[in-house]
């Protein structure tokens, strides 16, 4: 009975809380970067970090991008123009704390006073937790939440290797606590950096997996943005914007990865659907992928990539209008159909680009005995964070993700057997050893 009056108070007071933090954020200053955009942008980033006089930068990279050696020509460009460095390699998938600490005592000794993030999704959010740690002189852990720090960080610089997470846009940063198994958000518009290089150069080599898993997570962003209760007109703009480039470019890139031209318009489209998410925020699909990663490391954007068409079939009524709207914006019927038709023609649509470039529907890892606590705890995230536009309680979560389950686990059981757990399988089936290696990239 507790627990039923507990949720009835989150339902009822929640709702009005975010409300009230809506109208805040609407309110609230957000930097933007200086975007240098092309190829090449890489180099050109380095000589004007150079050109302002730091006097030693701090470089934050995954070990498999400097042993490929994909960093080389920044640091030489930085060299060059007569900037030291000092190289941080240690970043691991969904960016640990025990690894952020490191990072954080490396800054330090180095005495740097600029921080460049070279890499995916987790070296971003490393390297912006470590700057904001750095500054402040705490843990990272008593950093989570909302505008935690009294200082701002140095002068962070970010090169992104994917075309997926936008954090070279965003106030955001997700660090992972391994002991608790789960993923923590760090929020500040201080750790925005000051500028960013959308190198398509850097995105040519990447594995297909990695392609698909990093693009539906940029169009996670986008259609989450789109349908927020947060969502603004220049919101709007932005995540429209993304999802027409998105269904455009992705299976260009997919099929053909040394398209530049379509490498560069994803690089593009994550990012502005990183800025429309950083206005409006997310929802129950991130609500959901957030728990996938930190109970069984899967990839965040093939978690978010899996989820999402479950999660728009579940709020497809309350959001009918903006997905039909969706819908018109990458071609689909007239403007006469009826809005839930429309709604429910895009909902098709993705799922059918999710399995053109070869995401699974299921995850190999999800056991059905840990669905009560996921679903606990991503309700809980949804409810304490993202203005939804359709609550979702722990029955309708158990329910989708028990759509998950790999086969075998979604049916009677029988002899009580499983396959096993291969966390992320749909994004390693397949990779080369470069590819194999470059798994840091896989969509954090």
């Amino acid at each position: 009975m507790a627990h039923l009056i507990g949720d009835k108070a989150r339902a009822l007071v929640l709702p009005l809380a975010k409300q009230a933090a809506g109208l805040v954020t609407r309110a609230i200053p957000i930097p933007r970067p200086t975007l240098l955009v092309g190829p090449g942008a890489s180099r050109r980033l380095a000589e004007a970090i150079a050109g302002f006089g730091h006097r030693r930068v701090f470089v934050v990279v995954d070990p498999i991008l400097a042993q490929l050696g994909l960093v080389d020509p920044f640091i030489a460009a930085l060299e060059a123009g007569g900037c030291r460095h000092e190289r941080f390699d240690e970043v691991a998938p969904d960016a640990p704390i025990p690894m952020v600490e490191r990072g954080i005592e490396a800054f330090r000794a180095a005495r740097c006073d600029a921080i460049v993030a070279f890499g995916g999704g987790s070296v971003m959010d490393a390297a912006k937790v470590i700057g904001l740690a750095a500054a402040n002189r705490r843990d990272p852990r008593t950093l989570v939440g909302y505008f935690r720090a009294f200082s701002g960080p140095a002068p962070i610089y970010a090169v992104p290797t994917t075309a997926g997470t936008g954090s070279e846009v965003t106030v955001a940063a997700v660090i992972s606590d391994p002991e608790a198994g789960r993923k923590l958000v760090i929020a500040d518009t201080r750790i925005v950096p000051q500028m960013a290089a959308l190198d398509p150069e850097l995105m040519a080599g990447l594995p297909r997996a990695v392609t698909a898993a990093t693009g539906m997570d940029a169009l996670t962003h986008a259609i989450e943005a789109y349908i927020s209760g947060w969502r603004t007109d220049e919101s709007d703009r932005l995540a429209k914007t993304a999802v027409r480039a998105i269904f455009t470019n992705l299976q260009v890139v997919c099929r053909d990865g040394s398209d530049l031209v379509a490498r560069e318009r994803m690089a593009l489209a994550a990012t502005w659907a990183g800025m429309a998410f950083t206005r409006a925020n997310v929802g129950n699909v991130h609500a959901i992928a957030h728990q996938l990663g930190g109970r069984y490391h899967t990839p965040h954007g093939l978690a978010n990539a899996i989820v999402l068409p479950h999660v728009l079939h579940f709020c497809a009524a309350a959001t009918a209008p903006r997905l039909a709207a969706l819908a018109r914006v990458i071609g689909l019927g007239k403007a006469r159909d009826a809005e839930p038709a429309l709604a429910n023609r895009f909902i098709a649509e993705v799922e059918a680009l999710a399995r053109a470039i070869g995401i699974p529907e299921r995850l190999d890892a999800l056991r059905a005995s840990d669905i009560p606590a996921l679903a606990e705890a991503a309700c809980w995230e949804a409810d304490t964070n993202y203005p939804v536009p359709r609550r979702m309680d722990e029955a309708d979560c158990a329910a989708i993700l028990r759509k998950l389950l790999p086969e075998v686990s979604a049916k009677p059981p029988s002899s009580g057997r499983t396959k096993a757990a291969r966390s992320g399988a749909g994004a390693r089936n397949g990779r080369t050893a470069p590819a194999r290696a470059r798994r840091a990239q896989a969509g954090d």
